[in-house]
């Protein structure tokens, strides 16, 4: 006869449920634990070798010092973010061999597009037959966001924007153009979406802005060349008075220096956009005096505690200077945390909703806000204005800064030239 237990269960069921309890205590209650702590992963495509390679390792440390603080804060409900970065050797191919591998294989639920403006088209083509979100946080050609065909809901940009630059610059450029009658110009330009949005873009609002100014020639150097022998030629025969450049990173490092080569400074007015950044600043073998260029990230610019704050945070934790990168990929994983802090999910959809229109509290942003523009899903309000270098840091010292409501209303109009609205 089997004796029951005082509550009246048998000895078996007893046994049974003390066997359980055992395995709660082993099994059940960890794994409570572990499903409260899974990751949340968020896949990051970008560039980490070859001559581009500090693109790929500034928007890394942009983001995960984001990421290091929310973790820090307990992560969303106990949920870490797990950041996970593969190189896609800056071939558009790849990049999206890779975000596809983030969505189907690794479970990540959130895209950083950390990649160039080549590569930014094919990801944004993933994001929207995925819906999976997606921020595009270093590509600057003003299509991907600005183009009503080219809208997915799911997919944002965080990066600077060539329109946006290209007023800023232009307007600038003709004030000086004006007052030092600087009326012949010629265009070196990287020979791919972005450097063909941006050249196109200057020149139009140069004119816009001082009709004497005349484009007397174009030069396309291709992307990563190692060379600019037969671009600097062609520019000291044609003898501008002027000449602009959006060369950005390594490319623009070589092209400056060979130009001090060749003496092309002594000879004209350089109008350099990408130059006013770190890594270009610091790594130019002699950095001439009086290049004018828009300001990428500046310690200085704004000329406020917090952004010289923030720049010395960042100093102290990577042993480097923040660039432009830095920020915009900073900035594109604090709308994404944000939502996630709003939306207590990972839900794209929700995440999206969230961001769209939001604002966010950054030093480098005018009044230290930026804003994620809903309609168009890009960004606005970051800090932008020109100015000209010296040899030695602050490198940059004066900038000019651009009145956005100038930027935003000429847009506008732009989009409705494009039949973007």
């Amino acid at each position: 006869m089997t004796k029951r237990a005082p509550n009246g269960v048998g000895r078996r069921s007893v046994l049974k449920g003390t066997a359980a309890v055992a395995a709660a205590s082993t099994i059940g209650f960890p794994f409570v634990s572990k499903a409260q702590n899974k990751p949340i992963k968020v896949g990051m495509v970008t560039v980490l070798s070859g001559r581009v390679a500090i693109l790929g390792s500034a928007s890394q440390k942009g983001a995960q010092i984001e990421i290091d603080a929310f973790n820090a804060a307990g992560g969303l409900g106990g949920r870490p973010i797990e950041l996970i970065v593969r190189d896609s050797k800056a071939k558009p191919e790849e990049a999206a061999r890779i975000a596809r591998e983030f969505i189907n294989s690794e479970g990540c639920e959130i895209l950083l597009d950390a990649d160039t403006s080549a590569a930014a088209f094919a990801i944004q083509e993933i994001a929207r037959e995925t819906g999976i979100l997606t921020i595009h946080t270093n590509s600057e050609t003003s299509s991907l966001t600005a183009d009503p065909k080219l809208h997915v809901p799911t997919a944002f940009r965080s990066a600077r924007q060539g329109i946006h630059d290209a007023i800023a610059g232009g307007s600038y450029a003709a004030e000086v153009s004006k007052a030092k009658k600087l009326n012949r110009w010629m265009g070196c330009s990287p020979d791919y979406a972005y450097g063909r949005d941006s050249n196109k873009l200057f020149f139009e609002y140069l004119k816009r802005f001082h009709k004497d100014a005349e484009v007397i020639g174009e030069s396309w150097p291709k992307l990563f060349q190692p060379d600019y022998t037969e671009q600097l030629t062609k520019i000291l025969q044609s003898k501008p008075q002027a000449v602009y450049s959006c060369l950005w990173g390594g490319d623009l490092t070589a092209f400056i220096d060979q130009s001090s080569i060749y003496n092309l400074f002594a000879q004209t007015e350089v109008f350099a956009i990408n130059i006013a950044d770190y890594a270009v600043l610091t790594a130019i073998k002699n950095l001439p005096k009086g290049i004018h260029s828009g300001s990428r990230y500046l310690s200085t610019f704004p000329p406020t505690k917090e952004n010289a704050d923030w720049s010395a945070g960042y100093r102290k934790k990577f042993n480097e200077y923040p660039l432009n990168w830095s920020w915009e990929n900073s900035a594109g994983t604090k709308f994404v945390l944000d939502a996630l802090k709003k939306t207590n999910s990972t839900d794209s959809k929700k995440l999206a909703e969230a961001i769209s229109g939001a604002s966010i509290s950054v030093p480098y942003g005018v009044d230290g806000k930026l804003t994620m523009r809903a309609g168009d899903n890009t960004l606005i309000n970051y800090s932008t204005g020109w100015g000209q270098t010296i040899q030695k840091d602050p490198f940059v010292p004066d900038v000019k800064s651009v009145d956005w409501k100038m930027i935003l209303d000429l847009e506008t109009e732009w989009k409705k030239t494009m039949k973007y609205i």
